[in-house]
This record gives C-alpha cells, structure tokens and sequence, in this order.
C-alpha cells in the first residue's frame, strides 16, 4: 500500500469534516470499520473515543490485547496533538524525532499510522477514531474510508 505524503495527509485532514458527532454517529463510523474489516478478514481492533469516554470498541477475531494497546497509544497522540498519527509519524521521520525525543511516554503514546482526529464543522475535533492490527498506513486507510463512507 503506497504511503501517502505530508501534503497528502494534511489536505486529507482538512477534507475529513463529519456534519455532527454524537452516540449515533459513533456507532454508524464503528459499524462501518468494522464490516471493512470484516469483508478483508483484517484482525484489528476498533475504537472510537475522546479524552474522557469510549463510544464504540470491537476486537474483531484474530486481534489481541496488544492491539488494544497500541489503539490506546495511538489515539492518545492523536487527540493530544489534533493530527493523525500517520502524520505525526511521518513529520516525526522527517525531521529525525521520536516519541521519546518530544517528551512524550512510549508507553502512552504512539506515532504509528491508525488513529485520525474526527472533525465536526463549527465544533474541531470532538473524538479519534483508530484502527490497530495492520501494518500501519492500512490501519490508517481503513479509517478514512469509513469517515468517507458515513460523509456520503
């Protein structure tokens, strides 16, 4: 699967804007993910969160509790820096800097692709959607093809 480019990602953010986010609209993305999964028999974790509640987790078969893990982790640095962690992984590589290197923990944070910040017009970013158990461009694929499918 070919790796997007910064500029690719950063205009794919941009375009990502939902019309409203609420306990509906997290089960509609969360289905979504999962039936993409579940069509290319991909074993991956799914979760849907802000900083303070889980809307939607499935662990679908042939994931584990590593990829839980690395979903926590993921989205973690993604709503902490309102990126998808695609991207900060990628301007981490551009400019030779890591995880640790930022301050971060590597126990709570990951820059691994998986986790993209979920935009509603008028209110930024209200939670994260991640996907973990692929190699990473996927994981971050497969989300941006359901928030594109539940756009319309």
């Amino acid at each position: 699967m070919t790796t997007p480019t910064l500029s690719e990602l950063e205009a794919e953010e941009a375009g990502l804007i939902l019309p409203h986010f609420d306990e509906a609209m997290a089960l509609k993305l969360g289905t979504a993910i999962v039936a993409l999964a579940q069509a290319r028999k991909a074993p991956v974790v799914v979760n849907i969160r802000n900083a303070s509640r889980c809307f939607f987790h499935a662990a679908l078969p042939g994931s584990s509790a590593n990829n839980d893990n690395w979903a926590r982790r993921k989205s973690n640095a993604a709503l902490m820096t309102g990126q998808a962690s695609l991207l900060i992984g990628m301007r981490h590589a551009a400019h030779n800097r890591t995880v640790e290197g930022e301050g971060w923990s590597p126990i709570d944070y990951s820059d691994s692709g998986g986790a993209v910040p979920l935009r509603v017009a008028g209110a930024g970013i209200v939670a994260v959607a991640t996907v973990s158990g692929l190699p990473q461009v996927e994981d971050h694929k497969m989300v941006v093809e359901a928030i594109r499918l539940v756009m319309g």
